[in-house]
């Protein structure tokens, strides 16, 4: 099949989310070409993965002028498609504008909090998706009730697959010292972009009675993003046991040398990070939100979400419960081996374009 895969700006999990997809099913002989903002293409390298890329200047938010160029961009990209794979609500929208079709969207992310004339336009654009997209994909449960009850006629589940991390290639304790952790610290790890929807604030509302008790544990956040700067003045002002880690590619060297995974988001999708820490074998603390709340019920400790005394007292049982982190790693690991594969992945999407396509 001829495939375009369309998405807007990314700098994290759709993105990876797509280049998987399309290395996927261009391994499967599909011909595959993604369009995307030149920054994303960049960001991504589709080309490495067997995928043509061409660009579409998809913005984050609505700009009347620049979307009309980009819709008539895409009508002429998308035509000689046998089906068009949309990501994310504002591609899809754009997608259906220009009358691209067969037309698949998956919806990634719950609705943005915006305020004033913007408040307006997402629901539209989630409208236009739900009525004009031939199949509705949501990453979480919450997403897929919500663009059925829009109006969206085929809508399904998207299976999300976390491509398997390397080996660690470095000892635990070699990580460990170099983060600045002796062997009697327990260490917390969280992996997320620093932005508004990983609940960061809270887990730094959550730390001084998280680290009240006797074990004293350290916490690091590995990942960048617009609020790093705000997150170091206050790590800095509270004198608070946190580092910041920056951008890493060494995600499988810190989750062997953490003691337990964190994640305290405001909304997630399945979380491919979550995965990562299942796969592990870590003990998983996290806010039973979106994706999370779906699968993870039954091997990990769920709090509300914004609840920082919540989320204080889950980390501490984890580190004070006598043999609850061992339980949690062994169902962490049970868990973890009935994960979707990246097979399941190409598997749901071949059958979705082949019932598209006929």
């Amino acid at each position: 099949m001829r495939i375009a895969l369309v998405l807007g700006t990314s700098s994290g999990g759709v993105g990876n989310h797509v280049r998987s997809a399309a290395r996927l099913l261009a391994g499967r002989g599909h011909r595959v070409a993604v369009l995307a903002p030149s920054e994303v293409g960049g960001l991504f390298a589709f080309e490495r993965v067997g995928a043509r890329f061409a660009p579409v200047e998809i913005g984050a938010g609505p700009r009347p002028l620049r979307d009309a160029v980009a819709a008539a961009r895409l009508s002429g990209l998308v035509s000689g498609a046998d089906v068009v794979h949309a990501h994310g609500v504002r591609a899809g929208a754009l997608c259906a504008s220009a009358g691209a079709g067969p037309l698949a969207v998956t919806v990634h992310n719950a609705p943005p909090d915006l305020s004033g004339p913007r408040a307006l336009v997402y629901p539209a654009l989630e409208r236009v998706v739900a009525l004009r997209a031939d199949a509705v994909l949501g990453v979480s449960g919450d997403l897929v009730e919500r663009m059925r009850a829009l109006g969206a006629r085929r809508t399904d589940r998207a299976v999300v697959a976390a491509p398997p991390l390397a080996p660690p290639e470095r000892p635990r304790a070699r990580v460990r010292a170099e983060l600045g952790v002796g062997p009697d610290r327990p260490l917390l790890l969280v992996v997320a972009r620093l932005a508004a929807q990983k609940g960061l604030e809270v887990l730094l509302d959550a730390v001084p009675a998280a680290v009240a008790g006797g074990t004293r544990p350290i916490l690091a956040i590995a990942g960048e993003g617009p609020l790093r700067q705000g997150l170091e003045r206050r790590i800095r002002a509270e004198g608070a046991p946190v580092r910041l880690l920056g951008h890493r590619t060494d995600v499988g060297d810190l989750l062997a040398a953490a003691d337990a995974f964190v994640l305290p988001s405001r909304w997630e999708g399945p979380s491919l990070v979550v995965m990562e820490a299942l796969r592990a074998g870590l003990p998983v603390v996290a806010t039973r939100v979106g994706g999370i709340a779906d699968l993870y019920e039954d091997c990990a400790l769920l709090v509300p979400s914004g609840d920082p005394a919540a989320l204080a007292a889950a980390m501490r049982r984890v580190l004070e419960e006598p043999g609850l982190a061992e339980r949690m790693s062994d169902r962490a690991r049970e868990a973890a081996k009935h994960l979707p594969t990246e097979d399941d992945t190409a598997d749901q999407l071949e059958a979705l374009y082949d019932r598209l396509t006929r």
